[in-house]
């Protein structure tokens, strides 16, 4: 083959370091940003955390100092994130901070999406990256079987039925399994009976139940004192659990011989149960959440103001960037240098951060403005491109904006992303916020009637007589979504 030189044009984009940071802190919730900032301050001894240190020169200032005639050297005001005047010369590249993020190339491709805290792999003990275990249901059931009598042959048959539990609270094997998983040919289903139905006595009541119907009679038998309403219950679960599965009422009343107003009252007592006991000791760990904005309503209008607790205001540490102002090129110079860079841009990629997310939530708050003082069912549909558009901004840009970022508003505190949704059209040529047709289907289920509940057909019916087009599988959709069950499911007596 012979070789040749060819001369070709072409764009390739190249993404700097400082634009890589940018795009990084850009998409951090604000939990990730606290502990990317704590990781900064850690490395760069050019950055320092300005609360602190006026705390510090404050405590500093009212100690007696040893002779009191004598003043030390007078330092330059400190700059601040807000105002950071250096020297001309040290500072970097004036590359700014395009407000449109590169679309062409994927955050991804440059890094791996983890945020690491303080303190690396190698790390014996870090005091911020350790957290409590959740308890599960096994360790709740296995500590209440410390505190019951059994012996060997009793905790041993106890401790394999516990293991067999699921999260949910149900036994996931049958007792001819357990005994195969035992191995023990002096035990008898009996025995393995009577341990069970000590083990169904325990916290959280209906734990160690084998089916649904189960589960709520080990609940209705624990009452004490039962009243005529729960011993209706107690026979409806054990005779009529099929019809009530259906919400057949009129085979309970025929079958028991009960009235419609007992029947009524026993519904509700199994209603009041649990039917998941597991969930009540769920082993969950907790979420916090930390507002990026806050909303609040002044002189008629709504201000959006940012979460002064959520970023620390940082500053270039005035002592340190005095050292390097020498014009000598030594290492030690030149490390100072690339610190007091690197601190920088950081701060400068906070700023263009916290610029950012102030003007989408604010834009947000402008089109949503009938939902902070109406509801939901005001709620306008909305699109990424809505803002964008607004804003002058990419899309990729606002998505990642939108993303883990919360909003404290007096109705609650939602993330960004939850004021985006699909829309139908409406009779009058405009358009609906699927979170308000969500709204308005569980404002009329609430207000229906008991004895004869909205049918999806009869809702999809009102909505468009309110002038709202929406189908009816629509309707049985959004009602899935809401956890609402079917018309036939949620007709009561009485």
């Amino acid at each position: 083959m012979k070789q040749s030189i060819q001369l070709r044009l072409g764009q390739h984009l190249t993404m700097t370091p400082q634009l890589q940071q940018a795009i990084r802190l850009l998409q951090l919730s604000s939990l990730e940003l606290r502990e990317e900032i704590q990781e900064a301050l850690d490395s760069n001894l050019m950055l320092e955390n300005a609360e602190e240190a006026e705390r510090l020169a404050e405590d500093a200032s009212e100690r007696p100092t040893q002779d009191p005639g004598h003043e030390g050297p007078q330092l330059d005001p400190e700059p601040t994130m807000s105002e950071a005047r250096l020297d001309r010369e040290f500072t970097p590249d004036d590359t700014a901070i395009p407000n449109d993020l590169p679309v062409d190339s994927e955050w991804t491709d440059h890094f791996d999406g983890h945020v690491s805290g303080s303190g690396g792999e190698d790390s014996d003990f870090d005091l911020f990256a350790q957290q409590s275990r959740a308890e599960t249901l096994q360790d709740f059931l296995h500590w209440q079987l410390n505190l019951l009598r059994l012996d060997d042959t009793e905790l041993a048959i106890a401790t394999t039925i516990v293991d067999a539990i699921a999260p949910d609270g149900y036994l996931g094997q049958s007792c001819e399994e357990l005994l195969e998983v035992l191995g023990d040919e002096n035990l008898t289903l009996a025995e393995i009976e009577t341990v069970l139905h000590r083990i169904q006595a325990l916290d959280p009541p209906g734990v160690g139940a084998r089916d649904l119907a189960e589960c709520l009679l080990i609940q209705l038998r624990q009452r004490p004192d039962p009243s005529p309403a729960v011993r209706d219950a107690m026979a409806i679960c054990e005779h009529c659990f099929i019809a009530l599965s259906r919400n057949d009422l009129d085979r309970i009343q025929r079958q028991l011989g009960l009235t419609p107003e007992a029947v009524a009252a026993a519904i509700g007592e199994i209603r009041a149960l649990q039917p998941r006991p597991g969930n009540l000791i769920a082993e969950s760990k907790p979420d916090y959440v930390i507002p990026d904005v806050f909303v609040r309503k002044k002189d008629g209008g709504w201000v959006v103001e940012l979460n002064p607790e959520s970023t620390p205001r940082l500053r270039i540490n005035a002592d340190y960037a005095k050292l390097i102002r020498r014009a000598d090129q030594s290492d030690t110079n030149a490390f100072l240098r690339n610190h007091l860079q690197d601190a920088r841009w950081f701060i400068k990629s906070l700023l263009s951060r916290n610029d950012t997310v102030l003007r989408v939530a604010t834009k947000i708050v402008e089109m949503q403005r009938e939902f902070l003082e109406q509801g939901e069912e005001a709620m306008k549909s909305m699109v990424l491109r809505d803002v964008a558009e607004a804003l002058e901004l990419h899309e990729s840009t606002v998505s990642r904006v939108t993303t883990q970022k919360y909003m404290h508003t007096p109705r609650g505190t939602y993330e960004f992303k939850y004021f985006f949704s699909s829309h139908v059209n409406t009779a009058e040529g405009g358009e609906c916020s699927s979170v308000a047709i969500r709204a308005h289907i569980r404002k009329l289920v609430a207000t229906e009637p008991p004895s004869k509940p909205l049918s999806d057909q009869r809702i999809a019916a009102i909505l468009v007589d309110q002038g709202i087009n929406v189908a009816r599988r629509t309707v049985a959709k959004y009602r899935e979504n809401l956890g609402i069950a079917a018309s036939n499911e949620r007709r009561r007596l009485g």
